[in-house]
């Protein structure tokens, strides 16, 4: 029977047995095979009952022995207690909550907090949102203190949140699962004020994904400005007799509905969503207005109000991604080209009615970056004269997913009216070759809604500045960069919320869990001084044996000398690149721990110096962590970064074979108990590295990884990205949608499977079957490839994860099973 008949058969099987059993978890007469076991995840266990949670997992082992009666068939006796206890303490981990975002709000008698925290809730497989109010207060003596409510408050089923300007009303948006109307719901201090349904007639869900999500109020707090799926075009219907002309209902029992005309989506995370559109909702008169005159081919999103002029037409001004040909995959992915538009904003039916009549795209519409390839995050300045936003240009130019940030601005007209390619004044370049310990460059991924001091040209951001993350203020008229958040810490800093002139931000290692820190300007101009104090908080919890654990472990950030520099690298690519050692306090006679190589994806990404909870928990069961971000991670410049496309599966490869020998020669690691786990492009590296130093690894585990290159052109939503890193500089010129022979042979070359026959470590595979970025083919080719030459590998296939593997449930289950395999091999 086939793998996919087989589940079929299972999933079938177990929901008529369901309905009659409840408590029935599987079916007793499942037919076994020695190649292809299906298992029950062991996120459920031993939490939920196995009965409700099912996911049709898949493993690739060779048993030596019958598992005893009663077992779960991928556990023998021996494993059994180790899942057990590691299960325990992995959920006492993910059950540290995590602050996701947070606002202020200022009044008479002082400032409120809000702060929105997320834990993962295994048993509904979801994240379990909620908020935590506080007042804060300052003394004499220049303390601050937070008073925080004795309860948090969950906001289930929300799906975005955005205050008032004046912190009066909040929106609460929720998005329903199915055809329901969306419902915009508008707060006051005590009460729900407005509820306004938007039937799918109207528009699809909102966008609340954090890249074409733009939701914002005006002025005036009467109209709010948002991005949503346009409304899903009429299908075909067709009855016994065939086609039925006109648009039948949905429920008519004597007819169906076709499927029409496929549409792209933009890939990995938007499968089925619909294009990006622009509306306008007024919550006095609760009528919604599509904004017209966008092309069709122009998907859109971050929309802002433009500045008021009283008497004056309002402006929106939004990101404009155009798609006239093929959308690629927008996740992760900074190289689309994209820009700054504006256009009226409707605020009557009868303006509606008279766009469609008498205005053209071109009337109505304004490109404001006319001369740079990539424009995002607009923020107008509190005096509204000057538009700020952050450029990707360097990844749009070379092809890179991901590069060093720019940030520019536009100088608004004093008659608030949008002008067609306005001048761009560069605030802050890219950095291409920083000094050691200077400014390396910016590495932004969201800025504040608000984010700007009370003298309205200095805004703050986060930027990763090697392996940290740290807190920048920048002067957009003058240019010039400090970084505010302490420069003795390698802790990471991430910033939260403004409150006046004050910063409250987060502030994490990978042995310390977040904390909230509160930002005081000591000193005013010319060079402020920052003082950070400790806020006690509810918030920075755990349990006490996870307290424990994290108080005997260390880390430090490492410099690793690049071990092939040659005359041909920029002088960037020859600088020493980074690694994140994390290692018990104490020290052991002749003996060390076992160690995990860590590897991040992209490879233009960065693993940073905060707190996560998966890589806490597998230090915790007695690993010493090499966190590597070889050359070509974000945060270290641009020709380091630029070094990479062209050369992975070597210089990468020889990057953390070199930091894995540095730590080694300094006596902090075995060479016989060493594991390696990375995802994506770590999982690329993963592979490669067990197949280029087979004697180095005692085991390996790898999450998504990118195994054949000429496998995945073909398949996956970002085909552009095997061609720049394949091919370097000439990738972006080179690529099509119809690879030649050499091409895919360069592919083939390239990958972990041309390494495949010196391949001996036990390897587990986690892959998502919905992952549209390396899809499953490629690790299920590489692990039926591992089995063929009789090498031990395990795959565990969780069927509805996508690239990240972030569902809580198969979070949990993936790494409780790379804990359990680790100990395994690296006793």
């Amino acid at each position: 029977m086939s793998r996919s008949l087989l589940e079929c058969y299972w999933t079938s099987l177990t929901h008529w047995q369901r309905r009659f059993n409840p408590f029935l978890s599987r079916p007793q007469f499942l037919p076994r095979s020695p190649s292809i076991r299906l298992v029950k995840p062991l996120s459920a266990r031993p939490f939920p009952p196995p009965s409700r949670y099912f996911s049709a997992s898949f493993a690739m082992e060779n048993p030596q022995t019958k598992p005893p009666k009663g077992l779960p068939l991928v556990v023998d006796a021996s494993s059994e207690e180790e899942y057990s206890s590691q299960s325990k303490l992995l959920k006492e981990f993910i059950d540290i909550p995590i602050v996701d975002k947070a606002w202020t709000f200022t009044s008479s008698s002082g400032s409120q907090g809000m702060f929105l925290v997320s834990q993962p809730n295994l048993l509904e497989n979801k994240k379990r949102r909620y908020i935590l109010s506080n007042t804060i207060t300052k003394g004499a003596d220049s303390s601050v203190n937070f008073k925080w409510a004795p309860f948090p408050v969950e906001m289930a089923g929300v799906s975005a949140m955005v205050p008032s300007p004046s912190g009066s009303k909040l929106l609460v948006i929720r998005n329903s699962e199915n055809d329901s109307p969306t419902h915009f719901e508008i707060w006051g201090p005590s009460h729900v004020e407005k509820e306004i349904r938007i039937p799918r007639s109207v528009h699809g869900t909102v966008y609340s994904d954090g890249w074409f999500e733009g939701i914002s109020w005006n002025s005036d707090e009467t109209l709010i400005a948002y991005v949503a799926e346009e409304p899903t075009p009429g299908k075909p219907t067709f009855t016994n007799f065939g086609y039925k002309k006109g648009n039948g209902a949905d429920n008519d029992c004597g007819s169906w509905k076709g499927k029409g005309e496929w549409e792209e989506d933009w890939g990995e995370t938007y499968a089925g969503k619909r294009q990006p559109a622009l509306f306008v909702i007024d919550i006095n008169s609760e009528e919604v207005y599509p904004v017209e005159g966008i092309g069709k081919s122009l998907s859109v999103g971050q929309v802002v109000w433009a500045p008021k002029v009283e008497g004056s037409q309002q402006y929106l001004v939004f990101v404009g991604w155009p798609s006239d040909t093929r959308k690629l995959g927008i996740k992760y992915c900074y190289n689309r080209p994209c820009a700054l538009y504006a256009v009226k904003a409707p605020t009557s039916k009868s303006e509606v009615h008279e766009s469609d009549h008498k205005a053209t795209e071109a009337e109505t519409m304004v490109k404001l970056t006319e001369t740079i390839s990539s424009a995002y995050f607009p923020r107008f300045s509190p005096d509204g004269k000057f538009l700020v936003f952050l450029s990707s240009k360097s990844s749009v130019d070379s092809g890179a997913h991901s590069a060093t940030n720019s940030l520019h601005r536009i100088d608004w007209s004093t008659e608030r009216k949008p002008c067609q390619g306005a001048k761009i004044v560069d605030v802050v370049p890219v950095i291409m070759c920083p000094e050691d310990g200077c400014f390396p460059g910016i590495y932004c991924f969201g800025i504040l809604s608000e984010p700007w001091l009370s003298d309205g040209n200095t805004l703050v951001l986060s930027s990763y500045w090697g392996s940290t993350q740290v807190v920048l203020s920048i002067n957009i008229l003058s240019g010039h960069v400090t970084r505010i958040s302490p420069s003795n810490s390698d802790f990471s800093w991430n910033i939260l919320t403004l409150d006046g002139d004050n910063i409250i931000a987060v502030c994490s290692s990978p042995v310390d869990i977040p904390k909230i820190k509160y930002g005081v300007v000591e000193k005013a101009s010319p060079e402020a001084i920052w003082s950070w104090l400790d806020i006690s908080s509810p918030i920075s919890i755990c349990s006490e044996k996870v307290r424990s654990l994290l108080s005997s472990q260390q880390f430090s950030i490492m410099k690793i000398p690049v071990s092939d520099v040659s005359e041909s690298l920029p002088k960037g690519a020859t600088k020493p690149y980074e690694a994140i050692f994390v290692s018990s306090k104490s020290k052991k006679h002749d003996k060390h721990d076992p160690m995990i190589v860590i590897l991040h994806g992209g490879p233009h990404s960065v693993s940073l110096s905060s707190f996560s909870k998966s890589l806490a928990f597998l230090s915790s069961l007695g690993f010493s962590l090499l966190i590597v971000n070889y050359r070509g991670s974000l945060g270290f410049g641009e020709e380091a970064l630029q070094s990479l496309p062209g050369k992975i599966g070597s210089q990468d490869v020889n990057d953390v074979i070199t930091a894995i020998d540095h730590v080694i020669n300094m006596g902090l690691a075995d060479p016989c108990k060493i594991a390696v786990l990375g995802g994506s492009h770590g999982g690329f590296l993963t592979t490669h590295l067990i197949g280029q130093a087979p004697e180095k690894f005692a085991a390996a585990a790898a999450r998504n990884p990118v195994c054949n290159l000429a496998l995945m052109v073909g398949t996956s939503d970002i085909p552009d990205w095997c061609y720049v890193e394949t091919f370097g500089s000439q990738g972006i010129l080179s690529y099509t949608e119809a690879p030649s022979s050499e091409h895919l042979a360069a592919f083939y070359s390239k990958s972990p499977i041309a390494h495949i026959s010196k391949v001996k470590t036990p390897t587990l595979m986690l892959l998502g079957a919905k992952d549209l970025r390396v899809p499953v083919c490629t690790g299920l080719q590489y692990a039926r490839a591992l089995k063929e030459k009789g090498v031990e590998v395990k795959v565990i296939s969780f069927p509805e994860d996508v690239h990240g593997i972030e569902r809580p449930q198969s979070d949990f289950e993936s790494f409780l099973n790379i804990g359990v395999w680790f100990k395994k091999y690296c006793k």
